[in-house]
């Protein structure tokens, strides 16, 4: 089962793209992540909402501090953590209230943290490995990483002008750390210390989603933010391989970018979907796709359900 979130609520798709279900009706979702108490998801940037493994209700736990946008989201046994705008990061604590970390907010260098068109940068991503580490990427301002459950960070050495839009820890190699970034896919072998940039293969840089099937990597692809020449490109088990372009049942270009949270993976499975609404699934691992449904509305988020 997948999970979609629109602007119009969170669609549930089942068997063959089939709607089983639509929760949230009228809202806008635009995060959403399981954990072992159920789902959270934020709702039109403003609220935290949760729900249990079955998703029949939902309730609103939490809204944001002084009017501040919610971005992103990590859902973990350390419990959760959510992602704003102007780059700062807040803890939902006992009280049900989401409280400011300050360790993030203390961090040695965010003054040098940007967006290219002038305004404040955000806290975009949120990924955590299987050894505690917890990772956040900053738009602009790199990747930043905590290996205490989220309470201190450090800066990583990768370059804050590499333009992070993903970062994303691989789930049975938590050393490994990829970053879907405007210069193609950073890759770090050692938790963060070191970095390389890896594009070959790739018909542009400007990467905005990576996620991970099994041995296989999967990233995309446009020419800019206005998501012209967008593409999938997979990459099998070995590291140094080219990319290779994801054909068999995609169109030749997509429409726009696949965003940061549009592309997911568990197991063999991959799942995408364009700003329009439209929903591809692949079941071996990036190789073929189907179109599984089309016309759902703005699209802003997807979880695979298994």
């Amino acid at each position: 089962m997948l999970l979609v979130g629109t602007g119009d609520g969170l669609v549930e798709l089942g068997a063959e793209g089939a709607v089983t279900g639509v929760h949230l009706k009228g809202r806008d979702v635009h995060a959403i992540a399981g954990d072992p108490t159920g789902w959270w998801a934020l709702v039109e940037g403003a609220e935290v909402w949760h729900a249990d493994q079955d998703r029949d209700q939902w309730r609103r736990v939490a809204a944001a501090p002084d009017s501040t946008r919610l971005t992103c989201l990590l859902a973990d046994l350390d419990g959760l953590l959510v992602g704003t705008a102007g780059a700062h990061l807040l803890r939902l604590n006992d009280h049900g209230e989401l409280a400011p970390v300050e360790g993030f907010r203390q961090l040695e260098g965010r003054s040098d943290w940007y967006t290219p068109w002038g305004g404040p940068p955000d806290t975009r991503w949120l990924s955590a490995g299987a050894d505690g580490t917890r990772l956040a990427n900053v738009h602009v301002g790199g990747i930043v990483a905590s290996s205490d459950g989220g309470r201190s960070w450090r800066q990583t050495s990768l370059d804050i002008h590499a333009d992070v839009h993903q970062v994303l820890v691989v789930p049975d190699d938590p050393s490994r750390v990829l970053a879907a970034c405007a210069q193609g896919l950073a890759v770090s072998d050692d938790h963060g210390a070191t970095w390389r940039i890896d594009d070959e293969g790739l018909h542009a840089t400007y990467a905005r989603a990576v996620a991970v099937a099994g041995d296989t990597t999967v990233l995309s692809v446009s020419t800019g933010p206005d998501g012209h020449q967008s593409a999938l490109y997979r990459r099998a088990s070995a590291r140094t391989a080219p990319f290779e372009r994801c054909r068999d049942g995609l169109s030749e270009w997509l429409a726009g970018n696949v965003d940061t949270g549009c592309l997911v993976a568990a197991g063999d499975t991959v799942a995408a979907a364009d700003p329009e609404g439209a929903v591809f699934l692949s079941d071996d691992r990036a190789l073929t796709w189907a179109r599984v449904s089309a016309e759902l509305g703005p699209t802003r988020c997807l979880a695979l359900v298994v």
